[in-house]
C-alpha cells in the first residue's frame, strides 16, 4: 500500500483547500521542490501533485514550469488538474510525470481515456473520481456530473483503466477521517485498483486503508499540520491488514 503525500499547487505555492473550495485556502509554502524533497527524505516513493489553477480553469503556467524540477527528484510523481487533452497528457509525461490523472476530461470525453491508454499505456494513466453525496463532481469539484462513482468506475474499467483515485469531497482538507469503506466498496464493485483520498487525520486512517486492502492513500493537511509523520505512515503502510 502506497502513501502519496499531496503537493497542491496554486500559482506556484503549496496550498491546501477545505472541501476543494478555492476561497478556503491555506498556504503551506512557496517552494514545492523543497516540500517534495521533504517527502523523499521521509520515505515516500510517490508524490501526488495537483495543478489547482488548471482544475479551476485559471492560468497555470507557473505550475507547469515547476513540474520538471519536481520530477527531477528521485521519486515517482502523479500529476493532475486541468488535464483536458492528449497533448496535455503528453506534455506532463514529457515533463517527467510517471502517471497522469484525468478527472473532468474522463467524464466529459471518455474517448480520451481509451486513446490515452492506447498511446501511453494503462500504467501511465489514472482517473480521478471525486464525489460528494453519491454524485461525481467535475470542473474543480464545482459541477455535478449526474453519475455515481460506481457507474463511472465501471465505465473506466471497460476503457482499460487500472487505477482510480477516489476522493470524498465532503472530507477533503478538513481532517474528519478517510472514507476507506467507500473506497473499498468502489474497488470491489468495479474491479479497479483504488487509491483513497480526502480526510486523513490520523495513523488510524492509514491503518484503515491498509485493512481495507486499498492500493494507496493520499495524505495532505495531516502531514502539513504535523498530525503524524510521513515516516510513521510509511511504516504502517508496510504492515499486513489486521483481522476483521
Amino acid at each position: 500500500m502506497e502513501i502519496y503525500p499531496a503537493v497542491d499547487l496554486r500559482n506556484g505555492q503549496v496550498v491546501r483547500l477545505k472541501y476543494g473550495d478555492p476561497n478556503q485556502q491555506t498556504v503551506f509554502g512557496d517552494d514545492p521542490v523543497a516540500v517534495a524533497q521533504k517527502w523523499v527524505k521521509g520515505g515516500a516513493t510517490w508524490v501526488h501533485v495537483v495543478n489547482l489553477d488548471g482544475a479551476f480553469g485559471e492560468n497555470s503556467a507557473r505550475n507547469w514550469e515547476i513540474l520538471p524540477t519536481m520530477t527531477a527528484l528521485p521519486i515517482r510523481l502523479q500529476f493532475g488538474g486541468g488535464i483536458r487533452s492528449l497533448s496535455d497528457i503528453e506534455r506532463a509525461l514529457n515533463a517527467g510525470a510517471t502517471r497522469v490523472i484525468l478527472g473532468t476530461a474522463a467524464v466529459e470525453n471518455p474517448t480520451i481515456v481509451s486513446e490515452a491508454i492506447e498511446s501511453f499505456g494503462a500504467e501511465r494513466i489514472a482517473v480521478g473520481i471525486d464525489a460528494r453525496d453519491g454524485e461525481v463532481k467535475t470542473r474543480g469539484w464545482q459541477a455535478g456530473a449526474g453519475l455515481s462513482p460506481v457507474v463511472l468506475a465501471r465505465l473506466m474499467k471497460n476503457l482499460g483503466v487500472q487505477t482510480i483515485i477516489h476522493t470524498d469531497i465532503s472530507r477533503d482538507g478538513v481532517l474528519t477521517g478517510v472514507n476507506a469503506a467507500a473506497s473499498a466498496a468502489l474497488a470491489e464493485q468495479s474491479g479497479v485498483q483504488v487509491i483513497a483520498s480526502g480526510g486523513v487525520s490520523s495513523l488510524e486512517d492509514i491503518q484503515a486503508v491498509v485493512d481495507h486492502q486499498l492500493a494507496g492513500v493520499i495524505v495532505g493537511r495531516a502531514l502539513y499540520e504535523g498530525k503524524f509523520t510521513l515516516e510513521e505512515a510509511v511504516s504502517i503502510a508496510g504492515e499486513k491488514p489486521r483481522a476483521a
